[in-house]
């Protein structure tokens, strides 16, 4: 059952960035950096609520259910190799400023991300 849980909330995870990706490139013509930034930030933000609120006692999840959550659907949606990428990409195209920009972003806004969303969820 943990198995169907993930595969699920992967699917679901994956559809949801893969929305996001459309919507930074029809918003911004291009989605390389801005849509893996985005996704990584509300991800953080979204684990640390999450975190926060079962740390606090305000949300009870299944072991199930926090697998279909943090695993499935969270880790579909947030793909830290997907920043590698981008960041190689950006640095291997001549661009290593926006490489570094690229960098300082994703750590400083994922652990801010993280930081913000336990605060909130407690």
């Amino acid at each position: 059952m943990t198995w169907i849980a993930v595969a699920v909330g992967g699917a679901l995870g994956s559809l949801a960035r893969h929305w996001v990706n459309l919507e930074i490139a029809h918003r911004l013509e291009r989605s390389v950096p801005y849509a893996t930034l985005v996704v990584n930030a509300v991800g953080c933000v979204v684990i640390g609520a999450l975190a926060g609120r079962i740390a606090a006692g305000r949300l009870h999840l299944s072991p199930a259910m926090r697998t279909f959550v943090f695993v499935g659907i969270l880790g579909g949606f947030t793909t830290f190799s997907s920043f590698g990428l981008d960041t190689f990409t950006l640095g291997h195209g001549g661009n290593h400023e926006a490489a570094v920009w690229n960098i300082v972003g994703h750590v400083a806004l994922g652990v801010g991300g993280v930081w913000l969303g336990f605060y909130l969820g407690l």
